[in-house]
């Protein structure tokens, strides 16, 4: 059984690879138009919405490049940097803050964002139904939640093992190879590890490798959706299927 992490590195989750995250990232999500491209059309013209996930920032600058009024928030010093430098590049007011989810507040807020896989990182599910109770918290009544997950159902259908990117990651005239390794629990409860690693390559043919240890609890679809409604909200749609990659649970509170 994987060693349960320290509540330290939970806050310190993607610190190491906020610098190399493009390269985790698909090629169509990479710039801010392209990773709102998927949510703007669920949310009212110039809502306010709240990406309590924001990573390095690409979804909630592309929100605001589409006239939505955006907050972010991440708990990863590195990657609320990241979202500040590239609004200020972009030219758009997007108000980021340093914050994990049980400290959620201001609004509220027309829609709120949870996007990526970042639920999983919540500790179990005493630690997601806090999250999500503090994202319903946050919205008007009536206001809408959309979280995305793996298939953590297909993950576990699987072995815990090395992962080896198929081809080179180009990203700025840069190549990198991406590796995963995969530490699946026994229990659904049980806190699982992905180990990640971006090895970049310079003309020379040198590497340099950015590495970081995730814990994450997964969790079945049908347990988003129990946890979802004992945080005070009402689930209202699902693309989740036996075969799917990734999934958009919609909910109102």
């Amino acid at each position: 059984m994987a060693s349960p992490p320290d509540s330290a590195s939970i806050l310190d989750v993607y610190g190491t690879l906020a610098a190399v995250y493009d390269w985790l990232v698909p090629d169509a999500l990479l710039t801010p138009e392209g990773s709102a491209q998927a949510f703007a059309p669920l949310l009212e013209p110039g809502s306010r919405v709240l990406d309590c996930a924001a990573g390095t920032g690409t979804l909630a600058v592309g929100l605001a490049l589409a006239g939505f009024e955006v907050t972010a928030s991440d708990a990863s010093p590195e990657m609320i940097a990241r979202t500040r430098a590239l609004a200020d590049a972009r030219g758009v007011d997007v108000r980021p803050h340093l914050r994990v989810w049980a400290d959620l507040h201001g609004g509220p807020y027309d829609a709120v964002l949870c996007v990526g896989n970042s639920l999983a990182h919540a500790q179990g599910r005493r630690g997601r139904r806090a999250a999500l109770t503090a994202m319903a918290r946050v919205l008007r009544p009536g206001g809408l939640l959309l979280v995305t997950a793996r298939n953590w159902e297909r993950v576990r259908a699987g072995q815990s093992g090395l992962e080896v990117g198929e081809r080179l990651v180009e990203r700025d005239g840069v190549l990198g190879l991406v590796i995963r390794s995969w530490t699946l629990a026994d229990q659904w409860t049980e806190p699982h590890l992905l180990d990640t690693a971006v090895a970049l390559l310079d003309g020379e043919g040198r590497v340099t490798t950015h590495a970081e240890r995730l814990p994450f609890w997964p969790f079945p679809h049908e347990t988003l959706d129990a946890d979802l409604r004992a945080s005070g909200l009402r689930p209202e749609t699902s693309s989740w299927a036996p075969d799917a990659d990734r999934y958009l649970v919609t909910s109102r509170r």
